[in-house]
């Protein structure tokens, strides 16, 4: 059953006055994706891994599978503008209980992102002091410093976060770029543009290349979130999140094709399996100089701190939107009265992230192996889920009332997306075992993706109960009241 348009599309109870415009939220949006954090751990990682030298192709393929996403988004966008985003589309083109479904998968499935970059971060943070300044600190004891740097900022008004993470960003992206350049510049076997071609792309193990190339764009998808706080959602949601995949997606292909170049295309593979995360630090190094190399270590600190705030933010908002209709305890609904922040939602988000890094501590485990890898991989293939039900969202809501949409927007696009990503998502499951760095037949393999699937089905089973046991909840589900 759909929300009724005239209902679905207010938000009475919103977050906060309309403070952001598209730079701000592509700031939010690049930021998750953490560009740096990409170069240092996402592309060495999957060179290693999966031994394709055309990963830079396999990002322009993404990018372009994503854009034709965007287009049934950014539709959804101009009819809808709800902090609950995924949830509040997939509740009006599929009905209240698939929509409390998808909210459940979100929640594990952002909460699991943001939580997995506590054990890079902490790692990386400790092993630079230690190094650098000769402070040893465990892991996580820095993590646990990031958590209450990340809640105090969550805590603040959306603007405040938003300038915090330009800031960072452009000294992420700046480092990135430099590094890129240098590579071309000092090409030890010249500038070659055999990774860029569809051989250097389907050698290898193309289908966990995939899947590594597309969690580097998780974030990507959330400017919906912050659609009850942007100065004009009809136009800001859509367009921001077109910027974001271009930049994203071009980015990415460059450095990747540019680290090619610096290591040679015939090594690449070779020295990331040998270097591994340090291997961007290393190439850094030999083309730029050691001063560059160390800064980059620190800004690959101010990277993961950059998509911890972003993923943050994003969490404080599903819970808000989940608590504002009843679908969670109503308290999370609350804002603050000075900063107009879901800060109930931001506080619990804060305290759930605290819990897992210290049982993570006494569990003596590697928290990048474990924490940072079981988590992040987690959450992002539920996020591909995610976008494959909103995908087919779109198609339905549309079918319903074209609301002046063309045909590309409501129907061939998403359509399109669904099909592409549903193909992505399989191919995921298929190669979760890759992902994780497991062997075949481990239970890690099915237990973690196990968890998506119980969420959806506790969320269906929730909203069941809802519509017998709480009528007047039920049928707020989706309607942003």
């Amino acid at each position: 059953m759909a929300i009724p348009e005239d209902v679905a599309s207010t938000s009475p109870a919103g977050t906060g006055r309309r403070r952001i415009g598209v730079p701000e939220i592509v700031f939010f949006v690049v930021a998750a994706s953490a560009p740096l954090t990409v170069a240092a751990g996402g592309l060495p990682t999957s060179f290693a891994v999966t031994g394709v030298v055309g990963i830079p192709l396999l990002y322009v393929v993404l990018a372009v599978l994503l854009t034709v996403f965007t287009g049934g988004y950014a539709a959804m966008s101009r009819s809808i503008a709800n902090a609950g985003a995924f949830y509040s589309y997939v509740t009006n083109g599929l009905g209240r209980i698939a929509g409390v479904g998808t909210a459940f998968v979100a929640l594990i499935s952002y909460n699991t992102m943001q939580i997995g970059l506590y054990g890079l971060f902490g790692f990386t943070t400790a092993d630079f002091l230690k190094a650098k300044l000769s402070i040893d600190l465990p892991w996580w004891t820095v993590a646990l410093g990031g958590v209450a740097v990340v809640s105090v900022l969550g805590f603040r008004r959306i603007d405040l976060n938003a300038r915090v993470l330009g800031v960072l960003l452009a000294v992420e992206f700046l480092t990135v770029l430099v590094f890129d350049l240098a590579q071309l510049a000092d090409a030890p076997s010249g500038v070659s543009t055999a990774p860029l071609g569809w051989d250097a792309a389907t050698s290898g193990s193309v289908g966990a290349a995939f899947c590594f190339a597309m969690a580097s764009f998780m974030g990507f998808e959330a400017a919906a979130l912050y659609s009850e706080e942007c100065r004009d959602p009809r136009r800001t949601v859509g367009r921001a999140t077109y910027v974001a995949v271009a930049v994203i997606g071009v980015f990415y292909a460059f450095t990747a094709w540019a680290m090619t170049v610096g290591a040679g295309s015939s090594e690449i593979v070779g020295r990331a399996q040998k270097d591994g995360p340090a291997l961007v630090f290393v190439l850094s190094e030999e083309h730029v100089g050691r001063l560059f190399a160390d800064m980059a270590q620190l800004f690959l600190v101010t990277s993961l701190f950059a998509s911890l705030l972003s993923f943050h933010n994003a969490v404080a908002r599903y819970f808000f939107s989940l608590g504002r209709e009843g679908v969670l305890p109503s308290p999370l609904s609350r804002t603050h009265d000075r900063h107009g922040s879901p800060h109930i939602g931001s506080l619990t988000q804060t305290v759930l992230a605290a819990v897992v890094v210290i049982v993570f501590a006494f569990s003596g485990k590697d928290p990048v192996l474990t924490l940072f890898n079981w988590f992040t991989n987690l959450g992002a293939l539920g996020v591909i889920l995610l976008l494959t039900l909103v995908s087919a969202a779109v198609v339905a809501y549309f079918a319903r009332d074209r609301r002046g949409e063309n045909a590309w927007n409501r129907l061939v696009a998403p359509a399109v997306a669904c099909l592409g990503l549903g193909a992505v998502f399989v191919t995921s499951l298929l190669n979760f075992d890759a992902l994780l760095g497991a062997e075949k037949g481990s239970s890690l393999t099915w237990v973690l993706p196990g968890l998506i699937f119980a969420a959806a089905v506790l969320g269906v089973a929730f909203a069941v109960y809802l519509r017998r046991a709480r009528p007047s909840a039920y049928a707020r589900i989706g309607t942003g009241t």
